[in-house]
């Protein structure tokens, strides 16, 4: 069975959930017996973290910068084919993944509707050139879409190829709740429309599955939950038992990740005292419109005078990462915007950390599966920092979760665990007229 993956690019500035489900995606693909399979990227090249391995090819299309200046420039809306060459060369591409650093919707809506329904976004030539390049070692049995937002793809390749077309769904929310209307109910309408062509949706949370079919009105039938894994690494946790306790945060550094609340639970804490020379461990990178958020954080920080009680890691990956979960006893990331599934909260247990998380969207679920942690409810401060007491006020119960976290991502939520429940939605498709 041959597959290729058709996966959106993004910059590598923080710590990107939707990146490094693509990269799991991918590698959960290849590992499905009897399977060869590619990753081609569109708009923009992987970045140099997501594709450490080289797992995806070279080429990329619909590059982003032709299919921004097509919607925002008149004059260039049917611009020749040497022009668009030009705007996609690939060290442009790449210094504009570089630079990446928003993920507004802002000036954005036109064309996210256009890459929905697909007439306009993608066109002509470059679906030729993608054709072209999909066949030229034969036609892949499968196509799998990376995300809803390009399902205009999906009857596109439905009517030149006659392949069988998988989406994943994760987070589309995310981008499309921040359109105003009537963008946003349109994205939803022409998502729905477009989703005629697509033969399986795959989403890794009984939530995510539940929203989708509230915002599109579709059927549940095929649309199949595939909880993601990942091969954890060994980690040599050895506590530095000369170190004071500490508050872990691991995502993108947000107002949406919700970074605030855990200082406003951080500051609480150190104002009460209930827990001596505690600290705020900070990782996961930010973007340069997160900059202002962060830095009114900073300096609330320092305005109480605990500026020496917070570290803040550079590097969100390889061996920075390894040592910023050996300095944190727990972690929590709790965000607003409800999430879909929380790779990090994988990625803690994994670690044997413990994670404290509000009961909000798929973290019962996850929690469930990793017995990692707790959830609290209601979603306020106080809430979030008596918890955070509990946990760290509490070694035996802080070790348990952790361990038994640790234990249940290897055994529950691995990759080899995720590419069986990939190969059962490959198969009947494969057997299906």
């Amino acid at each position: 069975m041959k597959i290729v993956y058709l996966i959106t690019g993004s910059g590598g500035s923080f710590y990107c959930a939707n990146c490094y489900r693509d990269m799991l995606y991918f590698r959960a693909i290849k590992k499905v017996p009897g399977t060869t399979a590619n990753a081609i990227p569109l708009y923009l090249p992987p970045d140099s973290e997501t594709n450490s391995e080289n797992i995806f090819d070279k080429e990329v299309f619909f590059g982003a910068i032709s299919l921004y200046i097509r919607e925002k420039v008149k004059i260039f809306r049917n611009m020749p084919d040497f022009l668009e060459k030009f705007f996609d060369f690939k060290p442009f591409l790449k210094l504009a993944a570089r630079m990446a650093g928003t993920t507004s919707t802002v000036g954005l809506e036109d064309l996210t509707l256009n890459m929905i329904e697909g007439d306009n976004a993608f066109r002509k030539n470059e679906m030729d050139r993608l054709v072209s390049y999909l066949v030229k070692e034969g036609k892949p049995d499968i196509i799998h879409l990376s995300n809803a937002l390009v399902l205009g793809l999906a009857r596109q390749l439905k009517k030149r190829l006659d392949v069988k077309i998988v989406c994943s769904l994760l987070n589309e929310d995310d981008w499309i709740d921040e359109m105003a209307e009537p963008y946003r109910s349109k994205a939803w309408k022409m998502i729905a429309a477009e989703a005629g062509y697509v033969d399986s949706f795959i989403t890794p949370s009984r939530y995510f599955k539940d929203l989708f079919i509230r915002q599109t009105g579709l059927k549940k039938d095929n649309i199949y939950v595939v909880p993601l894994g990942f091969d954890a690494p060994d980690y040599t946790k050895s506590k530095d038992m000369s170190r004071p306790p500490a508050l872990g945060y691991f995502c993108r550094i947000s107002h949406q990740n919700g970074f605030d609340k855990l200082v406003d639970a951080f500051i609480q804490l150190k104002e009460q005292n209930m827990v001596a020379d505690l600290t705020l461990n900070v990782c996961g990178g930010y973007t340069g419109v997160d900059k202002p958020f962060i830095s009114e954080q900073i300096k609330k920080i320092r305005e109480k005078g605990y500026q020496k009680s917070i570290r803040i890691y550079p590097e969100f990956s390889g061996t920075r990462k390894i040592e910023f979960f050996n300095d944190v006893d727990v972690i929590s990331v709790p965000v607003r915007k409800y999430d879909g599934y929380g790779l990090y909260i994988l990625e803690a247990n994994s670690a044997g950390i413990p994670v404290v998380q509000p009961e909000t969207g798929a973290f019962p679920e996850i929690l469930e599966m990793t017995g990692g942690g707790i959830i609290y409810s209601p979603d306020t401060i106080d809430e979030l920092a008596a918890n955070l007491l509990k946990m760290l006020s509490d070694n035996e119960l802080r070790i348990k979760l952790g361990e038994t976290g640790r234990i249940n991502v290897r055994s529950k939520l691995s990759l080899d665990m995720m590419s069986t429940g990939l190969s059962v939605v490959y198969n009947e498709l494969s057997t299906s007229k």
